[in-house]
C-alpha cells in the first residue's frame, strides 16, 4: 500500500522518481546505474505500449549502433535472476537489434501496481502511446489497481475529461480501434465515430475519402439524424475553432480555449496544478523544469 501511495505522486515522470537522473553519464556519477546483460532482461507483460513503429525503431537502432544507449533503462528484479523492464523497452529492443550484449540500467524494487503506473506515465509524457494504448492503460489501472478517472487525471496530470474521453474510445469496434492505432484515423475522428450509427462503415468511408475531423463530425451527425451530409458546404468559423480546441485538448490533455478575432487571436490552456503546468512546459519546450 505504501508503494502505491508513493506512485501516485509520480506525475512528473521518471526524473521525479529517479532524482532527475537523465543520462548514463549523470546516472554513473550518482552511482545509480549498472550494466546488465541483455539476456538477463525480459519485456514487461504489463507494458501499456503494444505497437512499436518499425521505422522509428530502425532509426533508434542506428543511433544505438553509433552512440550506444544514452539513457539507462529502468528494471526490477524478478525470479530466476532475471530483470523485468519498467521503462525503456524501445531502447532494449534497439540494443538487441544493434547487436549489443549489455545495456546500462537502473534497478528498483517495485510491485506490479507501481511498475505499471511508472510505465504508463513514462510513455504518456514521452507521447509514445497511441490513444488506444493510453486508454487501455487507464482501464487496467481502474480494473486491476482500483483507480478512478479523477485519480488517474491527477496521476498523469491531465484533465478528468481527457481520461474519460479516452476511455470512451474503448467502446469502438475492434476494427476502428485498430485503424486508430495504425494512424489511419485520428483521435478526433474516433471521437466523432463513438456516437455514430454503424461506426465501422463510417470509418471505412472516412479513410477512403480522406475526410477531415470536421467533415467526419458532420457526416456522423447527418447519418444519425437520417439526412444527407453536404460535404462541400462551408463550415462556420466557430465550428472550425471548436473542433481545433478539441484537437488541441486531446493532444495536451488539458482544456484549451481559442479566441479568434480577424487575422489573429489568443490561445489559452487551463491547468489545475503546478504539476500540470510543468507537464505543459515540457511538452512545449521539450525540456524539464
Amino acid at each position: 500500500m505504501g508503494d502505491r501511495k508513493r506512485a501516485t505522486g509520480l506525475g512528473r515522470g521518471l526524473s521525479a522518481l529517479l532524482g532527475d537522473i537523465e543520462t548514463v553519464e549523470t546516472a554513473r556519477a550518482e552511482g545509480a546505474v549498472e550494466t546488465l546483460p541483455i539476456a538477463s532482461i525480459v519485456a514487461n507483460q504489463l507494458q501499456p505500449r503494444k505497437y512499436f513503429d518499425a521505422d522509428q525503431l530502425d532509426e533508434l537502432t542506428k543511433s544505438v549502433k553509433e552512440h550506444g544507449v544514452l539513457q539507462p533503462i529502468l528494471v526490477r528484479p524478478i525470479n530466476g535472476g532475471k530483470y523485468e523492464i519498467i521503462a525503456g523497452e524501445r531502447r532494449w529492443r534497439a540494443a538487441q537489434a544493434a547487436g549489443l550484449h549489455a545495456v546500462p540500467a537502473i534497478r528498483r524494487n517495485f510491485n506490479d501496481a507501481v511498475s505499471f503506473e511508472i510505465a504508463l506515465i513514462e510513455n504518456i509524457q514521452r507521447a509514445d502511446l497511441n490513444p488506444i494504448e493510453e486508454a487501455e492503460g487507464y482501464r487496467r489501472l481502474i480494473a486491476e489497481f482500483g483507480h478512478n478517472a479523477e485519480e488517474l487525471g491527477r496521476l498523469v496530470h491531465k484533465s478528468r475529461s481527457h481520461v474519460a474521453n479516452l476511455l470512451r474510445l474503448l467502446e469502438l469496434p475492434d476494427s476502428v480501434r485498430d485503424w486508430l492505432m495504425e494512424g489511419r484515423i485520428s483521435m478526433g475522428h474516433a471521437r466523432a465515430l463513438i456516437t455514430a450509427d454503424h461506426p465501422t462503415a463510417l470509418a471505412e468511408d472516412v479513410i477512403k475519402r480522406g475526410l477531415s475531423v470536421r467533415q467526419t463530425e458532420a457526416l456522423a451527425r447527418s447519418r444519425r439524424d437520417g439526412g444527407r451530409a453536404a460535404m462541400g458546404a462551408k463550415r462556420p468559423v466557430d465550428a472550425d475553432i471548436a473542433a481545433l480546441e478539441r484537437q488541441l485538448s486531446d493532444v495536451l490533455g488539458l482544456k484549451v480555449a481559442i479566441q479568434h478575432d480577424g487575422a489573429g487571436g489568443r490561445i489559452s490552456v487551463a491547468y489545475g496544478t503546478l504539476d500540470q503546468l510543468d507537464m505543459l512546459c515540457q511538452r512545449l519546450t521539450g525540456e524539464r523544469f
